[in-house]
């Protein structure tokens, strides 16, 4: 396993971290998600991500049961909040009421006594941004977490909100965690120039487009039972941003450049992502330990230049950027 800073900051991620979306706490049973985690503890991996909304607190509960075999210093755990825990009025966004509450909520779930990582799912443009940041740096000074971030907020909102933890001497946003695959290169326009120059991290997710990039689905085909794109309780996002026949026509290009290589796709996908030095760590979902092996492997690929222009041309970034 390889290890970057997450930004600026001190702390060092492993380049692949293990994320509970969808996965363990939900679809993945207890036995899988012990397994899973232990492969990958195994293996180097010491960033697990999860979220309070994951399974309405499922996942951190079964995510913090497997993290409690290994010392808590060799973990860097991350969570999020913001999105509804409940019905009532206060029960979502980053107010500092929902904040506080919801941290001590996610320890409990978790079994720890802090959090490395503590970030704000989405944007809340009700609860104004002064409150959020201090909320994250009262949380900060009585220990509960470390570092706080961000998750799927734009390059100026994040400026805004670390120059107001400039002026009154709080703790900035260490990292950002967007979309980001060869499908979805949007970050390469902003928010990457913004966060190289600010020294802020990315732990980006769905690497591999939600399993689109494998290249195991076909255009006109119907998905392979068992797949997550044939579970209409997991499919919502894969099916409103992917699932086209052009889309999959190319993903199927993709994955016979990755065979060329003696790649799988999956492989040659995460690869891509960790090119970019603005990525501390990209976010795997494995469903089972052997992704978890498959994965790994990523770390150690270097891409070629002319490969690399073949997946320009396959997989067009931004036209246009905003260097800083």
């Amino acid at each position: 396993m390889k290890y970057r800073q997450l930004g600026a900051a001190g702390v060092k991620v492993s380049v692949l971290g293990v994320g509970s979306y969808l996965t363990i706490g939900m679809s993945v049973d207890e036995a899988a998600a012990r397994e899973i985690v232990r492969r990958a503890y195994d293996l180097g991996v010491n960033f697990f991500d999860t979220a309070n909304a994951y399974n309405r607190g499922e996942a951190e509960k079964v995510l913090g049961r497997q993290l409690a075999d290994f010392p808590r210093e060799s973990l860097v755990i991350a969570t999020k909040a913001w999105a509804p825990m409940g019905d009532g009025p206060n029960d979502a966004g980053l107010s500092a009421k929902h904040l506080f509450e919801q941290c001590h909520a996610s320890l409990r779930r978790l079994g720890v006594d802090y959090v490395d990582l503590y970030q704000c799912h989405r944007p809340d443009a009700r609860t104004p941004l002064e409150e959020t940041v201090r909320a994250m740096e009262d949380l900060a000074r009585s220990g509960k977490i470390l570092y706080w971030g961000t998750s799927e907020w734009p390059a100026w909102l994040i400026a805004r909100a670390n120059a107001i933890a400039d002026r009154n001497h709080f703790r900035p946003a260490v990292s950002n965690q967007p979309r980001y695959n060869l499908l979805y290169r949007q970050p390469e326009a902003e928010l990457f120039p913004f966060c190289r120059h600010e020294g802020i991290g990315n732990v980006v997710f769905s690497p591999l487009a939600h399993g689109v990039l494998t290249g195991k689905y076909g255009p006109g085909e119907a998905p392979p039972e068992g797949t997550r794109a044939a579970d209409p309780d997991q499919n919502a996002v894969m099916m409103g941003m992917y699932w086209t026949d052009e889309k999959l026509v190319r993903a199927r290009q993709f994955k016979g450049i990755a065979e060329e290589m003696g790649l799988a796709a999956s492989q040659l996908a995460l690869a891509w992502t960790l090119r970019r030095p603005e990525v501390a760590s990209a976010i795997m979902g494995a469903s089972r330990a052997s992704q978890v092996d498959e994965n790994a492997a990523a770390v150690e690929v270097e891409i070629p230049d002319d490969v690399l222009e073949r997946l320009d041309a396959l997989f067009p970034g931004p036209a246009e950027t905003y260097p800083l």
